[in-house]
C-alpha cells in the first residue's frame, strides 16, 4: 500500500492509502492530481519503519515530506504551511526553520515572533519563550 495526496492549486485537500493500480481504475473528477508521498519520509530523508533510522536505500525518500492536508506542495516537495513570520523553509529539507536556534538547556520552550522582534531580547535566545507549565 501506498499514500497518495490531492493537489489542488498547490495545497493538499485528501491524503489517501491505495495500491498504485487503484488508479488505473479511479475515476476522480474534481480538480487538481494525485500525488504519491511517503509516510517514512522526512526532511527528505527516508526511515525505516521498524527502526526509526535512515534506511539503506534512500530511493524510497519520496517529496522531501509526508504530505498532510494543508501542506503545500511546488512540484518538488511537501511542506507545511509557514508557522511563524519570521521562520525560513529550508530548500534542501523542505522544514521551516527558526533564525535562532532551540535552547539546549532542558527546558521546554515555544517561539515568540514578538519576542524575537524585540530590541531587548537576548540574541542567543531571542524569540524563544519558555512554556508556562
Amino acid at each position: 500500500m501506498a499514500h497518495f495526496a490531492k493537489v489542488q492549486s498547490g495545497i493538499v485537500t485528501k491524503v489517501i492509502v491505495a495500491e498504485a493500480d487503484f488508479f488505473n481504475h479511479f475515476v476522480d473528477e474534481t480538480p487538481g492530481a494525485w500525488v504519491q508521498t511517503s509516510y517514512n519520509t522526512k526532511g527528505g530523508i527516508h526511515y525505516d519503519p521498524q527502526t526509526g533510522q535512515p534506511s539503506a536505500d534512500q530511493t524510497k525518500a519520496l517529496r522531501k515530506n509526508f504530505a498532510g492536508i494543508g501542506f503545500l506542495y511546488d512540484g518538488v516537495g511537501f511542506y507545511a504551511p509557514k508557522p511563524h513570520q519570521s521562520w525560513t523553509l529550508n530548500d534542501q529539507t523542505y522544514m521551516w526553520e527558526s533564525p535562532v536556534a532551540y535552547p539546549d538547556d532542558g527546558n521546554v520552550y515555544i517561539w515568540d515572533d514578538e519576542a524575537y522582534r524585540s530590541d531587548s531580547a537576548d540574541p542567543k535566545t531571542a524569540g524563544w519563550v519558555l512554556a508556562s507549565s
